[in-house]
């Protein structure tokens, strides 16, 4: 538990409320199911259902949207006095070119293309987990979207007449600008502000123009 708290806290704290999310959105869709006039769902039909699965993939694509650009900007741009910035001037640890060590990943030791890959493998996965979520949050907005046209007996729409409709960009960017937010808010804030012990904040008595961890 002392080595892995971080992982092993934050992946609870994922399945306790991916849970919570899971049990309220059934109520809450069988009250709109309801209100339409159409059958409710069962929970485990709720799962497979378009609601859930758009609401679900909504909220991871933002997520791994923000990491992966939060990723592939840091490595070309600063912030002065920020402690998620790089140095403004000091060649950084992360710059070097790796070297073929005992201890070294295998990617390392093996060289060549698999190397290449290797050394951008944390943005490429970012990169995919957010097309794939991308992907199942339109499946899943168009399942019920379609839903709902059903029982409102109008024509259902194709993915690609949805995605010429606002509902889903909606969805989209209503997720992501708070995403961006969040990322200019700990990049801003930790100029000025600190907290003791925490590897995201610079040391409490560092100057505010100071930049980097």
């Amino acid at each position: 538990m002392y080595k892995n708290g971080l992982s092993i806290v934050f992946i609870s704290l994922f399945l306790i409320t991916l849970v919570a999310q899971a049990l309220t959105g059934w109520k809450q869709h069988n009250q709109e199911l309801m209100e339409l006039k159409q059958d409710q769902l069962a929970f485990s039909v709720y799962l497979q259902s378009g609601h859930f699965i758009s609401a679900t993939f909504e909220n991871f694509e933002s997520e791994f949207l923000q990491m992966a650009l939060y990723v592939l900007l840091t490595i070309f741009l600063r912030q002065k006095g920020s402690a998620e910035s790089k140095s403004l001037e000091d060649k950084e640890e992360v710059d070097r070119e790796p070297v073929n060590r005992p201890d070294a990943p295998w990617p390392v030791k093996k060289g060549g293309w698999v190397l290449m890959v290797y050394k951008n493998s944390l943005s490429i996965a970012f990169g995919i987990l957010f097309l794939f979520s991308w992907a199942m949050h339109l499946y899943g907005s168009w399942e019920n979207n379609n839903i709902e046209q059903l029982a409102k007996n109008l024509p259902q729409q194709s993915v690609f007449q949805y995605l010429t409709e606002p509902e889903f960009w909606f969805e989209t960017f209503q997720n992501w600008q708070s995403e961006f937010l969040s990322v200019f808010s700990i990049v801003f804030l930790t100029i000025y502000l600190r907290q003791k012990g925490s590897p995201e904040s610079k040391p409490v008595d560092a100057p505010h123009m100071e930049t980097g961890k």
